[in-house]
């Protein structure tokens, strides 16, 4: 630690030997600084402050019907990329910032140093904005925020516009081409349809379950069949009866009958006994009953008659053909036997349609797989259009609300203003810095001549630089007259530093309180 202390003092006894050359050093750098520092062009800053009001009520009402951006998100996005080389430019134009370019490399410069001195500052959730721009002049900072601040409107209003029309351009080309592959399927489908009628059924089941059906279909046909064999052989065996009996009776009348007549007379004779059970004989319901009666028997006796007549005139006629119930008899058997034709073609043409759907059964897997496949393509491209246009109907819907109304509404809080005074350079500031860095240029140039030209106050510190053995030291006694000269050289000394220290304080007190002088 003594010898750290040594070293230490050593170092500031040989900066102290040159501290003239420092102090002259000090007040070189300090006069260049401070020159510097009130030769820096002043810098003017313009700024204004803006309110994006996203909470339109138009957003509830039209949930669901219309895209929405988040145009919280979109404006957020704006502000922080808004500063880029194209709005450079364009904000140059429209400032005229140019005017006083001549060639290309200076109007680089200029979008560079536009492009610094422009801000873009955000509160945060309160959607408030602040642009500032600092420039040469106050006029000049306030044309380029006024500037910037009609940028910023139009940039959010216009982007969304031009993404909707780009949307709904995408969209539009996409239904083309998803109307042609619709198209496509559709013709397909047809054309497999067409070609594969016969395996087509009602229900839309597979082969199977088509097979299935016919054999079904099949099973009840041919019970059908059989019922009506049966009842066809049941009219020929009545039939055959009915002809056996009428012709073991046929020699007398008796072989003819009236069915109708009698069936007439059995009603008129049964309501004849219920109106006796009422009536006398001389009741006129009675009397006109018994008319009736005989009537009908005379009219069957006269029928009776005609069939022998006829019987009589054609022996070779059988005479049981005349009989009613005998007809009526053939004609039940005689539609038996049309019944079991029509059945029995039926049950052929199903037994047909089975085998013919067995041998389908085969090839029947592919073609269902086939017919799969394009029912799946066509539905995925019915639905995928669909889709689009109902998008699409999203988008015009959407399209038509920015246009007509604005979902972002930009508030003006802080028109734009420019101060007059100027915010840069803080020379007030920067005179410190200079003092401070003249005082370190002048030490340093003492610390730099003490390591060049090293002096050795004391023996110990000379023995140890040779590493030769020191054979004694003779001491200085100083006279008065180099006392006084040496007293004289530090208050000149004191004197500069202070001269230095006080003509920098007056000149930031003048700055403080004059912060134009200068420019």
């Amino acid at each position: 630690m003594q010898e750290l202390i040594n070293q230490i003092t050593t170092t500031l006894r040989g900066m102290w030997k040159y501290r003239r050359l420092g102090v002259f050093v000090a007040w070189l750098v300090a006069i260049a600084g401070a020159v510097g520092v009130m030769l820096m062009p002043n810098h003017y800053e313009a700024s204004a402050r803006v309110y994006v009001d996203t909470q339109s009520i138009l957003r509830p009402l039209m949930s669901g019907l219309a895209v929405q951006p988040n145009v919280d998100q979109q404006v957020a996005m704006l502000s922080r990329t808004l500063i880029s080389r194209p709005t450079v430019e364009r904000l140059v134009r429209m400032a005229d910032l140019d005017l006083g370019t001549r060639d290309k490399a200076e109007r680089e410069r200029l979008i560079v140093n536009v492009t610094q001195a422009l801000a873009i500052r955000s509160t945060g959730r309160d959607n408030l904005y602040t642009l500032s721009y600092r420039g040469d002049s106050p006029d000049q900072a306030l044309r380029v925020v006024q500037a910037l601040m009609t940028i910023f409107v139009e940039s959010s209003l216009g982007d969304s516009r031009t993404d909707s029309e780009s949307a709904r351009r995408f969209i539009e080309e996409q239904i083309k081409n998803y109307e042609a592959k619709l198209t496509e399927a559709e013709t397909r489908l047809k054309d497999f349809r067409l070609r594969n009628l016969e395996l087509q059924s009602q229900g839309g089941g597979d082969m199977a379950t088509r097979l299935g059906e016919l054999n079904n279909t099949l099973s009840q046909a041919r019970l059908e069949l059989r019922e009506a064999e049966s009842a066809r052989e049941a009219a020929r065996r009545q039939l055959e009866a009915a002809r056996s009996s009428m012709q073991a009776g046929s020699s007398g009348p008796v072989g003819f009958a009236t069915p109708e007549l009698d069936a007439r007379l059995d009603a008129l004779k049964r309501n004849l006994d219920a109106l006796l059970q009422r009536y006398t004989e001389q009741h006129p319901d009675v009397i006109n009953t018994r008319k009736l009666i005989g009537e009908l028997e005379a009219q069957k006796k006269r029928e009776i008659a005609e069939l022998q007549r006829a019987a009589a005139a054609n022996p070779g006629r059988p005479v049981i053909e005349g009989n009613p119930a005998l007809v009526e008899l053939s004609r039940i058997q005689s539609a038996a036997e049309v019944q079991a034709a029509s059945l029995r073609s039926r049950v052929a043409e199903y037994e047909a349609r089975v085998a013919r759907a067995r041998q389908l059964m085969t090839a029947a897997p592919q073609i269902e797989a086939e017919q799969a496949q394009l029912n799946r393509d066509y539905e995925v491209h019915r639905k995928n259009y669909e889709d689009l246009v109902a998008r699409r109907e999203s988008i015009t819907i959407s399209g038509e609300l920015g246009s007509t109304s604005r979902l972002a509404d930009f508030r003006v809080i802080d028109p734009p203003r420019a101060n007059d005074k100027p915010v840069a350079p803080n020379r007030v500031l920067l005179l410190p810095v200079a003092l401070l860095l003249a005082l370190g240029a002048g030490g340093g140039v003492a610390f730099l001549m003490s390591q060049v030209r090293p002096v050795f106050f004391d023996g110990s510190s000379l023995r140890h630089a040779v590493d030769l053995p020191l054979l004694g030291v003779v001491g200085l006694v100083r006279s008065e007259t180099v006392r006084q000269r040496e007293r004289r050289s530090l208050r000149r000394f004191l004197l500069a530093l202070v001269a230095l220290l006080v003509l920098f304080a007056a000149g930031m007190v003048l700055l403080t309180y004059q912060p134009t002088l200068g420019l």
